[in-house]
C-alpha cells in the first residue's frame, strides 16, 4: 500500500511539473545550448541563485537526501507559480529567473527520484541536474578566483 501511495503522489507531481515547469525548463536548456560564453554566465548566475534560494533554511539531520531534494523542488515550484502570476512577458530578465527556478525544481525532483516512471521527464531532469551542477561549479570557481 505504501508504494501505491508514493507512486500516486509521484504521478501528481509529474502532472504538476509538466503543467508549470516543463516548458520553462526546456526553453532555458535550449537557449543555454546556443548561448555565447557571456550569456552562459547569466544562466549560471540565475540557476545558482535559484538553487541557493531553494535550500532549506534549517537542515534537519534526520532528513534524507531525497527528502531535502523534494523540499527544495517544492520551494522552487512555489516561486515559479508566484512569478507566473506576476509575469511580464516583455521582461527578459524576469523570464530568465522564472525559467531558472523551473529548471532547478525539475533538477531537484529528478534527484528525489520523482520521475522514475516517466522517461521523458527523467531525461529533462537529467539535463537540468547537469546544468545546475555546471552552474554551481562555475559560481564556486568564480568566487574562489575572487578570494585569491
Amino acid at each position: 500500500m505504501f508504494r501505491w501511495s508514493r507512486s500516486n503522489k509521484n504521478r501528481k507531481k509529474i502532472r504538476e511539473d509538466r503543467r508549470y515547469l516543463k516548458e520553462r525548463a526546456r526553453r532555458l536548456l535550449q537557449d543555454y545550448l546556443v548561448a555565447d560564453e557571456k550569456k552562459k554566465q547569466k544562466y549560471y548566475e540565475a540557476i545558482a541563485g535559484a538553487a541557493a534560494a531553494c535550500r532549506p533554511n534549517v537542515l534537519n539531520p534526520s532528513m534524507e537526501d531525497p527528502q531535502l531534494a523534494r523540499s527544495s523542488a517544492e520551494a522552487a515550484l512555489k516561486v515559479v507559480k508566484l512569478r507566473d502570476r506576476l509575469h511580464n512577458e516583455n521582461d527578459d530578465a524576469a523570464i530568465l529567473i522564472t525559467d531558472a527556478y523551473a529548471t532547478v525544481a525539475i533538477a531537484f525532483h529528478r534527484a528525489a527520484t520523482v520521475y522514475m516512471a516517466d522517461q521523458e521527464m527523467q531525461k529533462l531532469g537529467t539535463a537540468a541536474v547537469h546544468l545546475t551542477t555546471i552552474a554551481l561549479s562555475y559560481i564556486a570557481s568564480s568566487q574562489d578566483k575572487l578570494l585569491r
